[in-house]
């Protein structure tokens, strides 16, 4: 009879090599795929509440939400941002537009640049009763 022993050490050091390697890329990854998608899901509150605000209101709004998201950095690059509200009398629509890149630094290993480019528009109804 053959004795096998260690031999499964070395595909265990190679398991847990790609599992720290992946666990740290998830460290730097997550954060940026977080914030992302909640300044989105707050462009979106905002725009659905936009009928009496002015573009200035909410731009300043969208500005502290992704402040507070981390996300700030990423729109101080002019066009970044973009709101519009369009219609007449009581409806119309507001138009948020979203373009932005973050680069995500993975250690000094590699730089991985994510870009946003969202487009959300939601109807404006003023006076419903």
């Amino acid at each position: 009879m053959r004795h096998q022993r260690g031999e499964g050490k070395i595909g265990c050091i190679v398991s847990l090599l790609v599992m720290g390697v992946l666990g740290g890329a998830a460290i730097k990854v997550v954060p940026v795929y977080y914030g992302n998608s909640e300044l989105i899901d707050a462009c979106n509150f905002i725009a659905s509440g936009a009928s009496k605000k002015p573009i200035e209101t909410l731009e300043r709004e969208v500005k502290d939400r992704a402040r507070e998201l981390g996300v700030i950095e990423a729109l101080t690059d002019k066009g970044a941002i973009r709101i519009t509200k369009s219609g007449s009398g009581d409806t119309g629509t507001c138009t948020i537009i979203l373009r932005y890149k973050r680069t995500i630094d993975f250690y000094g290993a590699y730089k991985w640049t994510m870009v946003t480019d969202k487009r959300i528009s939601k109807p404006i109804f003023e006076n419903i009763s």
